[in-house]
């Protein structure tokens, strides 16, 4: 596992890197059971209205159905491959359980094919397995994480993120998150032992705008660029700063404000906040 760099042919080369995919299984091909079509959306809500911008066209893809529960409890599985996932940062990887079923599973750094994982509160916490974070050791480091018992996990599920297992006191587990957020959880959420693969994802550089437009992002255009009825920074004769404090295209401050809801019931369940790169550490209120 590592970054792949290329030799400076053209000007789109010359600083471009990718992954070399060194921890794929070779010749393992995506489990046609386990395959969805993914319909684009171009950053269009239901209602047809653009709510993620600078989206759109890319390659065409298939969804693979991930097993963010990790249920299946007391029956050993096989990992049969490692392999590509073009939805997400990391790599996926195909169960085969004892009895025949097959799961694609988020998958830890250092996980090969051959390994056997369990799943389950018997399961040793070992890389690979999920079990609930009540029954693992203080210090663990884990990540796909639940927030709510048998919903799935939903933290620490892109490249090379994880969580440290602070402590355990009565029904909750503390966790400290890679933003620096310090946060209880109840401790029968099921958590994944290890970190998520693929940690050098980060360094990838692009190269060319390209690259980007594979993966479906458009340009960036910024407000100032634009007309008055596009943008609130839109307009005026020649180039300007904007004029006014930074908003949004509907109007809404932007770059920096708070946006989470200050009385938001899971606000009891954090610690300490996260750490906020320009006005230090957030504080509730």
């Amino acid at each position: 596992m590592g970054i792949r760099k290329y030799k400076p042919t053209s000007a789109g080369r010359r600083n471009a890197s990718v992954s070399d995919f060194s921890e794929l299984t070779p010749g393992a091909k995506p489990e046609k059971s386990l395959l969805r079509p993914k319909k684009k959306k171009g950053g269009r809500n239901h209602q047809g209205r653009i709510t993620a911008r600078h989206r759109g066209g890319g390659h065409k893809q298939q969804y693979r159905v991930i097993d963010f529960k990790r249920s299946k409890d007391g029956i050993t599985a096989k990992v049969d491959s490692i392999q590509y996932d073009p939805n997400r940062s990391c790599r996926i990887a195909l169960l085969v359980y004892a009895d025949g079923e097959k799961r694609y599973v988020v998958a830890p750094d250092g996980l090969k094919a051959g390994d056997k994982v369990q799943n389950g509160p018997d399961a040793p916490a070992t890389v690979g397995n999920c079990l609930p974070l009540k029954v693992m050791p203080a210090g663990t480091e884990v990540f796909c994480i639940e927030l709510q018992p048998g919903r799935g996990g939903v933290l620490c599920r892109s490249a090379g993120t994880m969580a440290t297992l602070m402590a355990r006191e009565a029904d909750w587990a503390q966790l400290s998150l890679p933003s620096g957020e310090i946060r209880r959880v109840p401790g029968n959420c099921r958590a994944t032992v290890g970190r998520a693969s693929n940690p050098d994802h980060g360094a990838v550089v692009l190269g060319k705008a390209g690259r980007a437009r594979w993966m479906g992002r458009r340009p960036h255009v910024r407000g100032t660029a634009m007309n008055p009825i596009d943008h609130p920074h839109g307009g005026g004769e020649g180039r300007t700063k904007g004029g006014r404090h930074p908003v949004t295209p509907q109007g809404r401050p932007t770059k920096g404000g708070a946006t989470r809801a200050r009385r938001k019931p899971s606000n009891v369940s954090i610690i300490r906040r996260r750490r906020s790169k320009r006005y230090g550490q957030l504080k509730l209120k």
